[in-house]
């Protein structure tokens, strides 16, 4: 049976909106469409925090694989999707455009709850 849903989480801090998360789903495989925080509020770990919820959120609905397009050169979000395990498969080029820039393409299994 086919079944897909999505996702949207806000992150708030002192009353501002200071970061999100976009997440879709159909069966068992998800992509995570936008994981974002504000310039104010990076570096101190919101979009760890953010990317935990999403996860144990997507485990919880039986979701087995997820996968995402992450700019060839944001090294820290890069970091942060490979401390959680995420592998490069693959390589979309000139998928950015402002400014042009290839994506990579990243898969995380997860484990079945």
């Amino acid at each position: 049976m086919e079944r897909s849903s999505s996702l949207l989480l806000l992150a708030e801090e002192r009353g501002v909106l200071a970061g999100h998360a976009v997440v879709w789903w159909v069966d068992t495989e998800a992509e995570l469409a936008n994981l974002a925080v504000a310039p104010t509020h990076r570096g101190r770990g919101l979009g760890g925090r953010l990317l935990d919820r999403v996860l144990a959120d997507l485990a919880g609905q039986g979701i087995r694989r997820v996968f995402l397009e992450v700019r060839e050169g944001n090294a820290p979000a890069r970091s942060l999707y490979s401390s959680r395990g995420f592998r490069d498969v693959g390589r979309r080029r000139d998928y950015y455009r402002h400014p042009r820039e290839d994506a990579r393409v990243l898969e995380l299994e997860l484990d079945a709850p």
